[in-house]
């Protein structure tokens, strides 16, 4: 597969800089839209003011779905997002950056290196922008959003494939939860000044 116009081959569609839940764009948009104005999911505690950066040289998904979201803070504002739940992901090469607003300073986190991948089940993204090249293995566009969870809004945009490969991620976030998380090599480092560089 070349671009986003080719047709799928052996059960895989894939996209050229994928950006999450554009496919079709304006479809897909729109759908989105819809299903977080009817308040479709939300996360399961109060997210920060804050996004982070997330980044993968490769993530190895099993068991992708994908829908329409909000998240809530504190003070009770809202953002849109586009949910991801994986059931079982790799990543390798992973980065995580947060960067303090107004200050030269970001805490960066860094796991998945040498061949041997930070690895997650339960993995759940609230997410504001993905890009990447990916591919999805039998994917279903269009599904109904409450036949992947219970909870998301009747007649809102969903989609889901057995599995999930995107080379080159590139992720802003509002959350990530997972049921385990395991950082292999895991790095955690304050950098400050001329270092204070993000993922991306």
């Amino acid at each position: 597969m070349q671009d986003s116009t080719d047709s799928p081959t052996q059960g895989g569609v894939r996209w050229r800089r994928f950006a999450a839940m554009l496919v079709p764009t304006t479809v897909v948009a729109g759908a989105i839209v819809v299903g977080m104005a009817n308040g479709a999911i939300a996360a399961s505690f109060a997210v920060s003011g804050q996004t982070f950066k997330v980044s993968a040289s490769k993530l190895e998904g099993d068991g992708f779905k994908q829908y329409g979201g909000m998240v809530e803070e504190k003070d009770g504002t809202t953002h849109p997002v586009a949910v991801s739940e994986i059931t079982r992901a790799d990543l390798h090469n992973l980065c995580q950056s947060v960067k303090i607003p107004n200050m030269p300073i970001v805490l960066t986190i860094n796991a998945g290196g040498g061949g041997k991948p930070a690895t997650a089940s339960g993995l759940l993204i609230d997410m504001e922008s993905l890009e990447g090249d990916a591919t999805f293995s039998n994917i279903k566009i269009g599904r109904d959003a409450t036949d992947l969870n219970a909870k998301a809004t009747p007649k809102s945009f969903g989609q889901s494939a057995d599995s999930v490969v995107i080379t080159d991620l590139k992720q802003v976030a509002r959350s990530t939860s997972a049921g385990t998380f395991t950082l292999t090599g895991l790095k955690l480092k304050v950098n400050v000044g001329a270092e204070a560089k993000e993922c991306f």
